[in-house]
Protein backbone atom coordinates (compact mmCIF):
# COMPACT_ATOMS: atom_id res chain seq x y z
CA UNK A 1 0.00 0.00 0.00
CA UNK A 2 1.46 3.54 -1.03
CA UNK A 3 0.76 5.16 2.81
CA UNK A 4 1.83 8.83 1.93
CA UNK A 5 -0.48 10.75 4.29
CA UNK A 6 -0.79 14.41 3.62
CA UNK A 7 -1.62 16.40 7.02
CA UNK A 8 -3.25 19.30 6.51
CA UNK A 9 -3.16 22.02 9.08
CA UNK A 10 -4.11 25.75 8.86
CA UNK A 11 -2.71 27.98 10.98
CA UNK A 12 -3.80 31.64 12.88
CA UNK A 13 -2.03 33.50 15.66
CA UNK A 14 -1.54 29.47 16.83
CA UNK A 15 2.39 30.57 18.25
CA UNK A 16 0.97 29.36 21.83
CA UNK A 17 0.00 25.83 20.75
CA UNK A 18 1.40 24.97 17.10
CA UNK A 19 4.82 23.47 18.60
CA UNK A 20 3.27 21.12 20.52
CA UNK A 21 1.03 20.21 17.59
CA UNK A 22 4.05 19.57 15.37
CA UNK A 23 6.08 17.75 17.79
CA UNK A 24 2.63 15.38 18.15
CA UNK A 25 3.82 14.48 14.14
CA UNK A 26 6.98 14.65 14.58
CA UNK A 27 6.05 11.28 17.18
CA UNK A 28 4.13 9.66 14.87
CA UNK A 29 5.32 5.54 14.58
CA UNK A 30 4.21 6.24 10.81
CA UNK A 31 6.82 8.10 9.48
CA UNK A 32 5.47 8.59 6.06
CA UNK A 33 4.20 12.12 6.17
CA UNK A 34 4.37 15.02 4.90
CA UNK A 35 2.62 17.68 7.36
CA UNK A 36 1.68 21.18 5.09
CA UNK A 37 1.09 23.93 6.80
CA UNK A 38 -0.71 27.16 5.47
CA UNK A 39 -0.86 30.10 7.44
CA UNK A 40 -3.21 33.00 7.29
CA UNK A 41 -1.69 35.62 7.76
CA UNK A 42 -0.87 35.49 11.88
CA UNK A 43 0.24 38.81 12.93
CA UNK A 44 1.92 36.64 15.72
CA UNK A 45 5.10 34.59 15.74
CA UNK A 46 2.96 31.57 14.49
CA UNK A 47 4.89 31.53 11.15
CA UNK A 48 8.16 32.35 13.02
CA UNK A 49 8.31 28.63 14.71
CA UNK A 50 7.00 27.18 11.71
CA UNK A 51 10.35 28.44 9.86
CA UNK A 52 12.24 26.85 12.75
CA UNK A 53 10.49 23.40 12.32
CA UNK A 54 10.60 23.52 8.50
CA UNK A 55 14.38 24.25 8.30
CA UNK A 56 14.87 21.20 10.73
CA UNK A 57 12.92 18.51 8.99
CA UNK A 58 11.85 18.81 5.20
CA UNK A 59 8.70 16.77 5.79
CA UNK A 60 7.26 20.29 6.72
CA UNK A 61 5.89 22.02 4.18
CA UNK A 62 4.77 25.56 5.03
CA UNK A 63 2.78 28.53 3.30
CA UNK A 64 1.09 31.90 3.59
CA UNK A 65 -1.47 33.01 2.39
CA UNK A 66 -1.35 36.93 0.85
CA UNK A 67 -4.15 37.73 2.97
CA UNK A 68 -6.35 36.51 5.98
CA UNK A 69 -9.01 34.45 4.28
CA UNK A 70 -10.16 32.28 6.70
CA UNK A 71 -9.47 28.32 7.66
CA UNK A 72 -11.53 26.84 4.61
CA UNK A 73 -9.26 28.65 2.40
CA UNK A 74 -6.39 27.57 4.32
CA UNK A 75 -7.21 24.53 3.84
CA UNK A 76 -8.04 24.20 0.05
CA UNK A 77 -4.38 25.71 -0.85
CA UNK A 78 -3.19 23.46 1.47
CA UNK A 79 -4.67 19.93 -0.25
CA UNK A 80 -3.97 21.66 -3.43
CA UNK A 81 -0.03 20.97 -2.22
CA UNK A 82 -0.56 17.80 -1.45
CA UNK A 83 1.24 15.17 -2.35
CA UNK A 84 0.03 12.04 -0.09
CA UNK A 85 -2.19 9.08 -1.14
CA UNK A 86 -4.21 9.87 1.97
CA UNK A 87 -5.23 13.01 3.34
CA UNK A 88 -5.75 13.85 7.23
CA UNK A 89 -6.69 16.95 9.24
CA UNK A 90 -5.06 18.71 12.22
CA UNK A 91 -5.26 21.63 13.49
CA UNK A 92 -3.16 24.16 15.04
CA UNK A 93 -3.91 23.19 18.45
CA UNK A 94 -4.82 19.70 18.65
CA UNK A 95 -2.88 16.81 19.39
CA UNK A 96 -2.24 13.36 18.51
CA UNK A 97 -1.01 9.89 20.22
CA UNK A 98 1.91 8.64 18.49
CA UNK A 99 -0.12 6.00 17.21
CA UNK A 100 -2.32 7.80 15.46
CA UNK A 101 -1.52 7.38 12.04
CA UNK A 102 -0.23 3.57 11.70
CA UNK A 103 -3.34 2.05 13.69
CA UNK A 104 -5.88 4.41 10.90
CA UNK A 105 -3.53 2.79 8.11
CA UNK A 106 -3.39 -0.79 9.41
CA UNK A 107 -7.23 -0.57 10.06
CA UNK A 108 -8.19 0.85 6.57
CA UNK A 109 -5.78 -1.41 4.94
CA UNK A 110 -7.21 -4.49 6.76
CA UNK A 111 -11.16 -3.65 6.53
CA UNK A 112 -10.58 -2.48 3.25
CA UNK A 113 -11.96 0.86 4.04
CA UNK A 114 -11.29 4.32 2.09
CA UNK A 115 -12.02 6.52 4.95
CA UNK A 116 -11.87 6.24 8.44
CA UNK A 117 -11.66 8.23 12.12
CA UNK A 118 -11.25 7.32 15.87
CA UNK A 119 -12.21 8.30 19.20
CA UNK A 120 -10.62 11.23 20.54
CA UNK A 121 -10.51 12.67 24.40
CA UNK A 122 -10.65 16.89 25.37
CA UNK A 123 -7.80 19.16 27.10
CA UNK A 124 -8.06 22.60 28.07
CA UNK A 125 -6.64 25.24 26.89
CA UNK A 126 -3.87 24.06 29.05
CA UNK A 127 -3.24 20.91 28.04
CA UNK A 128 -4.95 19.42 31.39
CA UNK A 129 -7.79 16.69 30.55
CA UNK A 130 -11.25 17.47 30.84
CA UNK A 131 -11.98 13.40 31.37
CA UNK A 132 -14.06 13.15 28.42
CA UNK A 133 -13.58 10.72 25.74
CA UNK A 134 -15.94 11.33 22.39
CA UNK A 135 -16.83 8.08 21.08
CA UNK A 136 -19.41 6.90 17.98
CA UNK A 137 -21.29 4.19 16.40
CA UNK A 138 -19.56 1.76 15.24
CA UNK A 139 -20.57 1.83 11.93
CA UNK A 140 -22.36 5.61 11.18
CA UNK A 141 -24.76 5.79 8.23
CA UNK A 142 -24.88 8.87 6.17
CA UNK A 143 -27.97 9.48 7.64
CA UNK A 144 -26.84 9.68 10.75
CA UNK A 145 -23.39 11.90 9.96
CA UNK A 146 -26.55 14.00 8.23
CA UNK A 147 -27.89 14.93 11.75
CA UNK A 148 -24.42 14.70 14.19
CA UNK A 149 -20.97 15.18 12.90
CA UNK A 150 -19.87 11.81 14.60
CA UNK A 151 -16.37 12.62 12.96
CA UNK A 152 -14.21 14.92 14.66
CA UNK A 153 -11.88 16.49 12.45
CA UNK A 154 -8.61 16.00 13.80
CA UNK A 155 -9.12 12.12 13.60
CA UNK A 156 -10.94 11.61 9.99
CA UNK A 157 -8.73 10.40 7.67
CA UNK A 158 -9.38 9.46 3.69
CA UNK A 159 -7.62 8.27 0.84
CA UNK A 160 -6.81 10.41 -2.00
CA UNK A 161 -6.71 7.21 -4.80
CA UNK A 162 -10.08 6.11 -3.65
CA UNK A 163 -11.71 10.11 -3.68
CA UNK A 164 -9.25 12.19 -5.29
CA UNK A 165 -8.80 15.44 -3.71
CA UNK A 166 -12.28 16.89 -2.16
CA UNK A 167 -12.51 20.52 -2.04
CA UNK A 168 -13.19 22.42 1.57
CA UNK A 169 -15.97 24.59 1.93
CA UNK A 170 -15.28 28.33 2.37
CA UNK A 171 -17.57 28.41 5.20
CA UNK A 172 -16.06 29.76 8.54
CA UNK A 173 -17.11 26.30 10.88
CA UNK A 174 -18.57 23.55 10.28
CA UNK A 175 -16.57 22.67 6.91
CA UNK A 176 -15.41 19.41 7.94
CA UNK A 177 -19.14 18.25 8.42
CA UNK A 178 -19.45 18.78 5.05
CA UNK A 179 -16.57 17.90 3.70
CA UNK A 180 -17.43 13.82 5.70
CA UNK A 181 -20.97 14.20 4.41
CA UNK A 182 -19.76 14.21 0.65
CA UNK A 183 -17.29 11.50 1.25
CA UNK A 184 -19.65 9.35 3.25
CA UNK A 185 -22.45 9.55 0.45
CA UNK A 186 -20.74 8.09 -1.86
CA UNK A 187 -19.69 4.95 0.50
CA UNK A 188 -22.74 5.25 2.45
CA UNK A 189 -21.47 4.21 6.01
CA UNK A 190 -18.30 4.77 8.08
CA UNK A 191 -16.44 3.25 10.76
CA UNK A 192 -13.86 4.68 13.17
CA UNK A 193 -11.59 2.76 14.60
CA UNK A 194 -12.70 2.35 18.45
CA UNK A 195 -9.78 3.95 20.42
CA UNK A 196 -8.63 6.89 21.44
CA UNK A 197 -5.93 8.21 19.07
CA UNK A 198 -6.34 12.30 19.49
CA UNK A 199 -6.83 15.31 21.62
CA UNK A 200 -8.78 18.33 21.11
CA UNK A 201 -8.21 21.02 23.14
CA UNK A 202 -11.55 23.01 24.16
CA UNK A 203 -10.81 26.58 24.23
CA UNK A 204 -13.03 29.26 25.52
CA UNK A 205 -13.48 32.27 22.71
CA UNK A 206 -13.53 29.40 19.85
CA UNK A 207 -16.18 29.60 17.55
CA UNK A 208 -16.85 25.76 18.29
CA UNK A 209 -17.20 27.08 22.07
CA UNK A 210 -20.31 28.76 21.03
CA UNK A 211 -23.27 26.21 20.97
CA UNK A 212 -25.39 29.50 18.97
CA UNK A 213 -23.26 30.27 16.55
CA UNK A 214 -22.98 26.39 15.80
CA UNK A 215 -26.73 25.82 15.32
CA UNK A 216 -26.50 29.16 13.12
CA UNK A 217 -24.21 27.36 11.34
CA UNK A 218 -26.11 24.30 11.18
CA UNK A 219 -28.94 25.54 9.61
CA UNK A 220 -26.93 27.87 7.09
CA UNK A 221 -25.54 24.01 5.80
CA UNK A 222 -29.27 22.89 5.81
CA UNK A 223 -30.34 25.35 3.80
CA UNK A 224 -27.13 26.05 1.20
CA UNK A 225 -25.45 22.60 1.00
CA UNK A 226 -28.51 20.60 1.27
CA UNK A 227 -30.64 22.77 -0.46
CA UNK A 228 -33.20 22.38 2.14
CA UNK A 229 -36.54 25.06 2.03
CA UNK A 230 -36.84 27.64 4.95
CA UNK A 231 -38.99 25.35 7.21
CA UNK A 232 -37.22 22.16 6.19
CA UNK A 233 -34.04 23.51 6.70
CA UNK A 234 -35.51 24.68 10.50
CA UNK A 235 -37.02 21.51 11.10
CA UNK A 236 -33.45 19.23 9.98
CA UNK A 237 -31.74 22.11 11.98
CA UNK A 238 -33.60 21.04 14.99
CA UNK A 239 -33.12 17.41 14.87
CA UNK A 240 -29.69 17.79 14.90
CA UNK A 241 -30.23 20.02 18.22
CA UNK A 242 -32.12 16.81 19.43
CA UNK A 243 -29.49 14.37 18.40
CA UNK A 244 -26.95 16.88 20.09
CA UNK A 245 -28.89 16.93 23.34
CA UNK A 246 -30.02 13.46 23.71
CA UNK A 247 -27.81 10.93 21.70
CA UNK A 248 -24.38 12.13 21.01
CA UNK A 249 -23.82 12.71 25.25
CA UNK A 250 -24.33 8.71 25.39
CA UNK A 251 -21.06 8.26 23.56
CA UNK A 252 -19.40 10.62 25.67
CA UNK A 253 -17.14 8.39 28.29
CA UNK A 254 -15.00 9.26 31.27
CA UNK A 255 -11.14 9.34 30.05
CA UNK A 256 -8.73 7.94 32.33
CA UNK A 257 -6.01 10.10 30.61
CA UNK A 258 -3.59 11.97 32.56
CA UNK A 259 -1.71 15.01 31.92
CA UNK A 260 1.67 15.68 32.83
Amino acid sequence: MNDLVSIITPTYNSAKYIAQTIESVLRQTHQNWELVIVDDCSSDTTFDILQVFANQDSRIKIFQLERNSGPGVARNFAIQQAQGNFIAFLDADDLWKPQKLAKQLQFMEDENLPITFSFYEQIDEEGKSLHKQITAPLEVSYNQLFYCNWIGNLTGIYSVDFFGKIPISSIKKRQDWILWLTLVQKIKTVRPVPESLAFYRVRKNSVSSSKVKLIQYNYVIYRNFHGNNLLKAAFNTALFLVHQLLIKPRFTKKSNYKSD
